[in-house]
């Protein structure tokens, strides 16, 4: 592109115009960026040679373009000079606005200086009218005014003569002329109404005292009652002038209902002292319902509705007994009886059909879902007392039966007999009758008590069981030193077997309904113990007549004569000749014990090695003489009454087959059946009793001994008790003591 033709196409600035320098840095940029888009522009376009010929057109076009635009840069320009020069001239109608309202304020204010002169001037005018406003009300209120006291003064006596309605007139006409003097005077208060304030408050009380003894006015005097209720329901509805404090009388009649009420049946002379509880209660029992029935006929009518005179009754009387029963709580402990009283009164009484939740009393009078009379404390803290107290007195009764036992066991007489012969005393009944009672009448409480109780009465039972377990062993032990020796001693002990008897069929009277059937384990643990202490005791009386007696046996005299055993079947009979006095099934242990005893007695006789054999017809008189004895010992006790199949004499004919054996070799078997028959035999049992064969070698010694660990195991059996293993060992002699086996 040639230079001229790139000067034509640079903009001409307009005549007249200049750069704008640094005064307007911003169109001199805004220049500099157009001049460059429109450099970029040209070049552009007239890039290619062919375009030149198209630039008298573009020229055209932008002259055009130009002058549109200074056309409507001319055109806006113009509007924006008219609406300047508009707001000018609105400027300066404004300025005169201003100037003329100051002006006019500088003359008002002027004038309200000029007034405020006046006005101090008119002041002492304005207070005498006022005053004589004032003195104008007050002459024509004067009359008035005067009777005023006197209106007090019967107001006052109308008061007194309990004439309610009346002194409520009286007041309001009082209280509304000391309104309109006051809205008269200004708010000046006349000295003449200083007693309005003690009258209103001598009529409250006056009415709150009437509500107060509803129950009282509601039979005597129903009037006073509906007077004295109008008389705060119409002041209730009354608007209370805002410099007048206004009287709640309706809320105080509310209180003076439920506060005359608590005061009536719950005030502290009435509480119960003690031991008077009972009577307390049930005289409440009689009195609260028939105090709601008197609200609900009587009592209600003479309220309005809103009132709800019954449910205000019934939750007065449940809150002031709870109060009351809480005070009663924190005083000095209960008895067992007041404890009971009260739980059974408050659980079942208080709600049941007799009280609270009779028929006859509507739905306002329901109390169930109000606070229970008793806390869960306040009940976990009664039945503790009642345990208490119940334990204490139980114990003092036991000792007392068991003091008045022990001491008939001394007497010169056989112990009591009932009608069938059997020895009896009342002293299992008594024991099981003061803790049946208990037990039982806890149950009209509450489970939660029967189960305190059946646990005390069960712990005081086995302890009584231990002191009677005691008593029998000090009793015993005098009788055997020679201290205090008894004349009936064994009759008294099977009289004590009775009485575990009679418990033991008995206990399960103070098993209630809803225990645990294992909750008398440890009594029936504690009345099997007292069996056998008692069966020892008896035995061990046995056992000191017999012994004398096995300290011959064996013996040659024994060989040739039944008498020694005679004697000691002599003896035991007539040890247990009062055995029948006991009941069954003690009667059958005592007699199978006894049995046991005087068996045990002659295999420790045989143990002791006092005889042996010289010879073969000494060992058959032997074998002959213990089936003798077996024989005699068996008929003797089926005689007394013991039942075949629990008798342990059998054994003295196993071991007469030991004896009787003719060939020692054949030892081994017997001795094995021996062992399988009793498996608590021993060696040194079989060792004493080959002793007594006299014909036993050495190595037939051993090898029958050995028949013991080389035989078969005997089979368990039910039922099967100890005999050998209560049997002392006796000690061997050197002469027959073995290489092998347990003296080895």
């Amino acid at each position: 592109m040639d230079p001229t033709a790139k000067d034509e196409m640079e903009p001409s600035l307009p005549p007249g115009s200049s750069c704008p320098g640094s005064e307007w840095p911003e169109q001199e940029r805004a220049e500099q960026l157009a001049r460059g888009a429109a450099l970029k522009w040209a070049s552009g376009i007239f890039y290619r040679p062919e375009q030149l010929a198209r630039l008298g057109q573009y020229r055209s076009r932008e002259v055009q373009r130009t002058c549109s635009l200074e056309a409507r840069i001319k055109s806006v320009v113009q509007s924006y000079l008219e609406g300047v020069k508009t707001g000018v001239w609105q400027l300066a109608q404004a300025l005169e606005a201003v100037q003329g309202a100051r002006e006019a304020l500088g003359q008002a204010h002027g004038l309200l200086r000029g007034m405020a002169k006046a006005a101090q001037n008119l002041e002492p005018l304005r207070e005498q009218v006022v005053q004589h406003k004032q003195l104008q009300a007050l002459s024509q209120l004067l009359p008035r005014l005067r009777a005023v006291p006197a209106a007090v003064v019967h107001t006052q006596a109308l008061i007194d003569a309990h004439r309610l309605l009346e002194a409520y007139v009286g007041l309001r006409e009082l209280e509304q002329l000391q309104e309109e003097t006051w809205a008269s005077l200004g708010g000046l208060e006349l000295p003449v109404f200083e007693g309005l304030g003690p009258l209103a408050e001598a009529l409250g009380q006056a009415v709150e005292a009437a509500v107060g003894a509803a129950g009282q006015l509601a039979r005597e005097d129903p009037a006073l009652l509906v007077a004295a209720v109008r008389v705060a329901e119409v002041e209730a509805g009354r608007t209370t002038p805002l410099e007048q404090a206004p009287r709640d009388w309706r809320q105080r009649c509310l209180r003076a209902l439920e506060e005359g009420l608590e005061r009536v049946h719950f005030g502290t002379p009435l509480l119960p002292g003690p031991g008077a509880l009972a009577g307390w209660l049930e005289a409440l029992r009689v009195a609260l319902p028939a105090e709601l029935a008197t609200a609900e006929a009587l009592i209600a009518p003479c309220c309005p509705p809103h009132y709800k005179v019954v449910r205000l009754w019934a939750r007065t009387l449940h809150g002031g007994l709870r109060r009351c029963l809480q005070q009663f709580l924190e005083g000095p402990e209960l008895g067992a009886a007041d404890a009971f009283t009260l739980l059974h009164w408050a659980l079942h009484v208080y709600l049941g059909p007799e009280m609270m939740g009779s028929l006859e009393l509507g739905p306002e009078a329901d109390v169930s879902q109000l606070e229970p009379l008793l806390t869960l404390e306040n009940i976990e803290q009664l039945e503790a007392t009642f345990v208490s107290k119940v334990r204490a007195s139980v114990v003092q009764w036991l000792q007392k039966a068991l003091d008045g036992e022990v001491a008939e066991w001394g007497r010169e007489q056989e112990p009591d007999t009932d009608p069938s012969g059997f020895y009896h005393s009342p002293m299992p009944a008594i024991v099981l009758q003061i803790l049946e009672e208990n037990i039982r009448v806890t149950s009209l409480v509450s489970q939660s008590l029967q189960r305190r109780v059946h646990g005390m009465a069960l712990s005081e039972l086995g302890a009584f069981l231990r002191s009677f377990n005691d008593a029998l062993i000090r009793f015993s032990r005098d009788h055997l030193r020679g201290e205090a020796v008894v004349p009936h001693y064994v009759s008294y002990l099977l009289a004590a077997l009775n009485h575990q008897s009679a418990l033991s069929s008995s206990v399960s009277v103070l098993q209630p309904e809803g225990v645990v059937s294992g909750a008398l384990a440890p009594v029936e643990a504690a009345l099997d113990e007292l069996q056998r202490r008692i069966c020892r005791l008896v035995l061990e009386a046995l056992l000191l007549e017999l012994q004398p007696l096995f300290a011959a046996l064996p013996s040659r005299h024994w060989l040739s004569s039944p008498e020694l055993l005679n004697n000691v079947c002599e003896r035991t009979a007539r040890f247990c000749r009062n055995f029948w006095r006991v009941r069954n099934p003690a009667f059958q242990v005592l007699l199978a014990e006894a049995e046991r005893t005087v068996v045990l007695q002659y295999l420790c006789a045989l143990m002791q090695g006092r005889l042996v054999c010289r010879g073969a017809d000494e060992r058959n008189q032997a074998a002959e003489r213990m089936q003798q004895d077996a024989t005699q010992l068996r008929d003797l006790f089926l005689d007394l009454g013991l039942e075949e199949s629990v008798h342990c004499a059998p054994v003295l004919l196993t071991l007469r087959k030991l004896l009787n054996l003719h060939d020692p070799t054949m030892l081994g078997l017997e001795v094995a059946s021996l062992r399988q028959q009793f498996p608590d035999v021993s060696e040194e049992h079989i060792s004493a009793l080959l002793d007594l064969r006299g014909d036993v070698s050495r190595e037939q010694r051993l090898a029958a001994l050995s028949s013991l660990q080389d035989g078969p195991q005997p089979s368990p059996r039910a039922g099967r008790r100890a005999l050998f293993s209560l049997v002392p060992a006796p000690t061997p002699s050197p002469s027959s003591c073995l290489f092998s086996g347990s003296c080895a």
